[in-house]
């Protein structure tokens, strides 16, 4: 029971850790994105709709628009988060097919990204 607690806590922090660049003043998270395109239900309920501006994020709030730009090549897209995830270790999100389109990154897959919160 005290392992459990000490993993849950750990968890806790290094989620903190994370995610405190992103809401501290609006500053911008970098990492990897990906896309995916299901017509599943998302962890907020809806249907995927690859065709809509939306995005998994582990921790955002559900509605939270999040500008994502492609640092390769410059181009961005604001996106609402509607889902949980990535799942897939080193990714801090997974755009809709849409988004990605929008991105640049179809044929890539993934690219190295910042987030910045949009209110």
């Amino acid at each position: 029971m005290l392992k459990m607690r000490v993993r849950l806590w750990l968890v806790g922090l290094l989620s903190a850790v994370f995610l405190l660049p992103l809401n501290a003043a609006n500053a911008a998270q970098v990492g990897n994105a990906s896309w995916y395109a299901l017509h599943s239900m998302t962890a907020s309920g809806e249907r995927m709709n690859p065709n809509a501006l939306t995005a998994a994020h582990r921790s955002l709030p559900f509605g939270t628009k999040v500008r994502v730009k492609n640092l390769h090549n410059g181009r961005s897209v604001v996106v609402r988060i509607n889902d949980r995830g990535p799942f897939t270790g080193g990714r801090i999100i997974d755009v809709s097919k849409a988004a990605a389109a929008q991105l640049g990154m179809i044929s890539s897959g993934t690219a190295k990204v910042s987030l910045t919160r949009v209110n």
